[in-house]
């Protein structure tokens, strides 16, 4: 029993008649479209696939057509549409420069907030990297690397001491930042960094930690130069804060022998870490990276005025408790 023709030849290019438009004299335009296509029917397994590549490869070449005829067009390339793209605007976001007449507001902040000393390197930062109580191997490993990481940093045990007893003590020993790594089920689930002596205190939720040698990296690579750090697309007041306060942590002048770098990427309010390596190409002279780790994404959970305090605080943003009145729409950001 003979198929049809569109089983057949599923790919045969129907080329409609020439239209003569109108509006344009003596010109034409010839259409070509696809024939429809389905594949599902065929039984044998090796026509289908056969059959699938051979559409891919129509598919690209028209793809290929219409690049050409909008390049030789002059059109103007389209920019796909994502939730970043159409993002709803908040009250609170930076526009331009903060040194422009529009952020004065956001300039005089800043001059005044918790870290302008720092930025005006009025201190070098001292770090204290601790955990919860009794770490498992993979958040003791991640902290001792943290501490390879932010120059001038020290790994301690609790000991069962509580925060604030811990804060007392980082103030009198002149600790300027403290960092609390918490885990679940053997695993660093949670990062608290508290801003010495008054605070802020950040609380995030720390997910796909990835230690060095999970990424087959040796620590060895990793060197003692002081790395330059990137805040990325922080575009809010909210945001603006929580970069700063992750900038205060590292050591305000890098050694760029070291050709280390730490980047902090916000991307729809998930803060993703990574630290590379560079290295520039001695032929064409542009850089390549080489990641060291580790790697970790953060997701804020409250930022609270002053030291830790989770009865009394003073919250200035908070989504705890109230994730479903704050999160009504997919397009909508904090950070």
């Amino acid at each position: 029993m003979k198929l049809n023709n569109l089983v057949l030849n599923p790919l045969k290019r129907v080329k409609q008649k020439r239209i003569k438009d109108e509006n344009d004299e003596g010109t034409s335009q010839e259409v070509i479209l696809p024939r429809e296509t389905g594949i599902n029917h065929i039984k044998c397994k090796a026509i289908r696939l056969k059959k699938n590549e051979e559409l891919q490869r129509e598919k690209k070449k028209i793809k290929k057509l219409r690049r050409k005829a909008r390049i030789e067009a002059n059109e103007p390339k389209q920019v796909p549409h994502t939730i970043e793209s159409l993002r709803e605007k908040d009250e609170t976001m930076i526009y331009g420069d903060i040194n422009s007449e529009e952020n004065e507001e956001v300039r005089i902040d800043m001059e005044h907030d918790e870290f302008a000393a720092y930025y005006r390197q009025e201190y070098e930062p001292k770090v204290l990297i601790t955990y919860s109580d009794n770490p498992h191997t993979k958040t003791r490993i991640f902290g001792r690397e943290l501490t390879r990481i932010i120059p001038n940093s020290t790994s301690l045990y609790r000991n069962r001491s509580g925060i604030k007893k811990i804060v007392k003590s980082c103030v009198q020993k002149n600790f300027t930042d403290i960092i609390v790594i918490n885990e679940n089920q053997c695993k660093p689930n949670g990062m608290l960094i508290i801003h010495l002596p008054d605070g802020p205190t950040i609380n995030c939720k720390l997910s796909n930690v990835k230690i060095t040698p999970e990424l087959r990296r040796s620590h060895k690579e990793i060197t003692e130069h002081r790395p330059e750090v990137i805040l990325n697309n922080f575009t809010t007041r909210l945001g603006h804060t929580v970069s700063r306060m992750f900038g205060a942590l590292f050591h305000y002048q890098p050694e760029f022998k070291g050709r280390r770098v730490v980047t902090f990427h916000n991307q729809r309010d998930y803060i993703f870490f990574r630290h590379h390596r560079y290295e520039f190409n001695k032929k064409t002279g542009k850089p390549r990276l080489r990641e060291l780790g580790p790697r970790f994404t953060l997701k804020l959970r409250y930022l609270q005025h002053g030291t830790f305090d989770s009865k009394y605080g003073d919250y200035e943003w908070t989504i705890q408790g109230r994730r479903h009145q704050m999160e009504t729409s997919r397009r909508k950001f904090f950070l």
